[in-house]
């Protein structure tokens, strides 16, 4: 039995060499000290059991759940890479991954027990976590750690629950929840790839409805419709509400951030660890909706990075699981709710679950609350609401043209400039100002560089064709090929009131 793991580990060693791998040196020895310690437990161990009466073996048990999640999540991987190379470029790191968990979770198994489980449920726990966080080359080796404190808590913490021993949380999750709070607590967000994951899904087309399709055969076969549902549910009405109060989107350019919404598909709805009841998933998915829009409003005004507002609530919601069975139990027998309640078979109410919850996308897209071009996509809206004083609209504001001047838009980095001069969003600061205005002039923004010749006013300018392609691309790929009379016309529908007088040549054929 011990040859399978050792392969395993061999197997790891023998990936560092591979030339993704090799181009960081810091990366191949986060790889070997995996093996390493893989290779020291399996010696311990091998030691340990010699002469003992009991040997350790396999059993072979193969889950739907696990293996059909696996399934989709390879779908979504591949369809996301393909609009985003980096996910192609961590292959090899999440099949290191694979060869890892495989090991850990058999040599754990066996330092306890005699049998271990072979099947592919380590397989929906490492693809989960690449869902949502990856550690940056020089720091891999932490991706490892979190993957052995997620198949550690699997192991360890458990509860009795409908007369049997089970893990208490989702193992990807309480992987990803112990590491997301240790790198809110220590500033460390740079040491991951966690904005990007979460802010480049939407760089795939109608990455809502794959995900959506991808989410329907998952509802399908494990009955969590209720759990996703509601939680859309609540965060789109949340979402609406808040609109129509501030006048200002809650997220700022979507109802439902993308990897929220993938989060209320393939992170939350875990069978094991969620309530099996109806009116328990109801009561579940409803709580997950309430945590991920407040959790998001919490972040921000600690100044903690918003992508985490999905993941930190998952412990709390799992651990709700036994007082929500407790809950739905002293209430299912009332008369009142007894009168109401549907004596449909599970398959039934599922299927019409279903059906409701698909109308209800289907409104949400022809709404245009999906995939479509939402209000804060458009940078003139968020110049009048923050003229306004809309709630958030001018620290909403500095904050999108500072993502944009990071993209290259001299026009934005320009206008941080101006902000910075004149004190207009926040408090003046003329050395980050020049910075700014540098940026902008190295970027052949003509405005900036006047800026730096003439310290004491201050030159604007509309923005360039090259800043128009990176400002309207409403978080999709940047629009380097959309012929300019298109360019112009977009960023007239976007609000900007130059482009609406210009009427560029139409080309000679």
């Amino acid at each position: 039995m011990f040859w399978v793991p050792l392969v395993l580990t061999l197997g790891l060693g023998l990936l560092s060499f591979v030339p993704r791998v090799q181009t960081n040196i810091t990366l191949a020895r986060s790889f070997w000290a995996a093996a390493a310690v893989l290779l020291v437990w399996q010696v311990v161990l091998f030691l340990r059991l010699q002469g003992a009466s009991a040997g350790r073996s396999f059993r072979t048990v193969l889950r739907l759940q696990h293996y059909l999640q696996a399934a989709l999540q390879v779908i979504l991987f591949s369809y996301w890479g393909w609009y985003w190379r980096p996910v192609y470029d961590m292959a090899w790191l999440m099949v290191a991954q694979l060869a890892f968990a495989y090991a850990f979770d058999m040599l754990l198994a066996w330092s306890r027990r005699d049998s271990y489980v072979l099947g592919f449920g380590p397989v929906p726990i490492i693809l989960s976590i690449n869902l949502f966080l990856w550690f940056k080359n020089d720091w891999f080796y932490l991706q490892f750690l979190m993957i052995a404190i997620g198949f550690l808590g699997k192991e360890f913490v458990r509860w009795h629950r409908d007369g049997r021993l089970t893990h208490i949380f989702n193992p990807s999750a309480f992987a990803l929840v112990t590491f997301s709070l240790v790198l809110i607590a220590t500033n460390a967000t740079e040491l991951t790839w966690g904005p990007e994951i979460a802010s480049t899904l939407v760089l795939a087309p109608r990455i809502y409805l794959v995900l959506f399709l991808i989410g329907l055969v998952v509802m399908y076969y494990f009955s969590i419709t209720l759990i996703a549902g509601f939680a859309a549910v609540v965060l789109f009405g949340s979402s609406a509400l808040y609109s129509a109060v501030t006048g200002v989107p809650y997220f700022i350019d979507s109802e439902i951030p993308a990897a929220v919404f993938l989060g209320l598909h393939l992170l939350v709805t875990d069978p094991s660890t969620s309530p099996r009841t109806p009116l328990g998933k109801t009561v579940f998915g409803v709580l997950y909706g309430l945590s991920v829009f407040g959790l998001y409003a919490l972040l921000g005004a600690i100044g903690a990075p918003t992508f985490y507002d999905k993941l930190l609530c998952m412990p709390l919601l799992n651990l709700s699981v036994r007082w929500i069975d407790v809950f739905v139990r002293s209430v299912r027998d009332r008369p009142m709710v007894s009168r109401w309640r549907l004596d449909w078979a599970p398959s039934r109410a599922n299927l019409a679950h279903m059906a409701v919850w698909v109308l209800f996308f289907g409104a949400m897209a022809a709404l245009g609350r999906t995939d479509g071009k939402h209000t804060g996509d458009s940078l003139p809206f968020w110049e009048q609401a923050c003229a306004e004083g809309r709630r958030n609209g001018c620290e909403r504001l500095l904050s999108i043209e500072a993502s944009y001047c990071g993209d290259n838009s001299g026009w934005a980095c320009n206008e941080l400039g101006w902000h910075f001069t004149e004190g207009t969003l926040d408090t003046p600061d003329p050395e980050l100002a020049l910075a700014y205005f540098s940026r902008a002039c190295e970027l052949r923004f003509q405005a900036a560089c006047l800026n730096l010749l003439d310290p004491g006013g201050v030159t604007r300018a509309d923005p360039k064709l090259l800043d128009l392609r990176l400002l309207l691309r409403e978080r999709k790929q940047n629009l380097m090929e959309m012929p300019e009379r298109d360019l112009y016309a977009r960023a007239c529908d976007h609000g900007w009131a130059f482009a609406c007088d210009i009427v560029p040549p139409t080309p000679v054929s």
